[in-house]
């Protein structure tokens, strides 16, 4: 999965977003959710497959790259 960004109204679900956007339930990961960054800006982040991102992504920005993120360092 990768990450999008893309802008919608500062009202949107990910209901709306997956209908505007042309995206199933396949294409997104309805775990992680539609995430609001910028509310002035209408500014959302979507977790997609990497082919969904490819075909949505002209419209917003990236894809991003969603490492795993772990502890540094050996275990405390």
């Amino acid at each position: 999965m990768l990450l999008i960004t893309v802008r919608l109204p500062s009202d949107a679900t990910l209901a709306q977003a997956m209908r505007r956007l042309e995206l199933s339930e396949d294409d997104v990961d309805t775990d992680y959710g539609l995430v609001l960054i910028d509310p002035t800006k209408g500014l959302y982040g979507l977790r997609v497959s990497e082919s969904a991102a490819h075909r949505v992504s002209p419209a917003g920005g990236g894809p991003y790259s969603d490492p795993k993120i772990e502890p540094y360092g050996p275990p405390g």
